[in-house]
């Protein structure tokens, strides 16, 4: 089946781009094309897309703001589903829950939990990426992760089928999900918050923005994907997780730097790809940087961000 029969059977609010550059839709700003970008602005419009993949035996990947992907220079051969609202937040609130679309932006629900004085996600404030995408990848800043408050999600799995499952069936674990190896995608969320004063939580969100301005580059005039590597799991259950960035300043990676890809002043674990960057500029970078905490420390970083094509 062709891309214009495939097109064809799309819903009408979704929005098709054939040959669609993905460096127009990752937060590091790199990537070459795929064959089909299907923009989808909610969640019976993705479901129906996926469907219409599958049925024509069509491999597909779905993306949300595309703030933890480094897509190759050469791009993919898959069609690319986008679900991701950058717009207000697609979200009701009743009581200390939320029914939210996976669709919407993580930061932007943050602020709005807050104003509305439902409940306290202020450690998501800052956080680039959507719901989605948090969720599968457990995200979360300052001892804190998006798991500890998922009630329940609507998933949608590879196959297009949908299902309503239970936080306790993701397997949250730090920075990781279930989801991360069945390949399902949440299309809404509930998420019970814990109730605090609006005040504070005010006080948080102002406290966690200064601090991510001080230490954390702006991903909009600086083309990055945050953390490139997952701190260091703790050795016993009495210690705490160490930053992956101490490594890497230990082992000299500070000054590292391959073609237009360099690391963030500030911060040893963050990459920015410079206007001559290419993606694989930034994976040559990685490499190096995981053979020099090798070198002085004998362990193996893993990367927090993931690799979409070939490298």
């Amino acid at each position: 089946m062709n891309l214009e029969s495939i097109v064809s059977m799309l819903p009408l609010n979704a929005r098709a781009i054939e040959g669609a550059n993905l460096r127009d839709y990752t937060t590091f700003r790199l990537g070459g094309a795929c064959p089909l970008l299907v923009d989808c602005p909610d969640a019976k419009s993705l479901a129906a897309s996926a469907r219409v993949l599958v049925g024509a035996g069509l491999p597909f990947l779905v993306i949300g703001q595309g703030s933890n992907l480094l897509v190759s220079d050469e791009g993919i051969d898959q069609v690319v589903l986008r679900y991701c609202a950058e717009d207000l937040p697609d979200a009701r609130f009743e009581g200390v829950r939320v029914q939210v679309s996976g669709n919407t932006l993580l930061d932007a629900l943050a602020h709005a939990a807050i104003e509305q004085g439902v409940g306290d996600l202020s450690f998501c404030c800052g956080i680039p990426g959507t719901v989605g995408g948090a969720i599968a990848g457990n995200a979360g800043a300052f001892g804190r992760q998006i798991g500890d408050v998922v009630e329940t999600v609507r998933l949608l799995e590879p196959d297009g089928t949908i299902r309503a499952v239970d936080a306790l069936a993701l397997d949250f674990e730090y920075r990781s999900s279930i989801l991360k190896q069945s390949g399902a995608v949440v299309l809404d969320a509930v998420l019970k918050l814990k109730p605090v004063d609006r005040e504070t939580m005010e006080r948080e969100r102002d406290r966690i923005m200064e601090l991510r301005r001080t230490k954390h580059p702006d991903w909009r005039t600086m083309p990055c994907a945050g953390s490139v590597f997952r701190n260091i799991e703790p050795t016993s259950a009495a210690e705490r997780r160490q930053a992956a960035g101490w490594f890497l300043e230990q082992a000299g990676a500070k000054d590292f730097a391959v073609g237009g890809a360099t690391l963030f002043e500030k911060h040893a674990n963050i990459i920015i790809a410079e206007p001559s960057a290419t993606a694989n500029d930034v994976f040559l970078l990685t490499e190096r940087m995981i053979a020099a905490v090798r070198e002085k420390f004998g362990f193996e970083l893993s990367r927090e961000i993931k690799l979409v094509g070939t490298f």
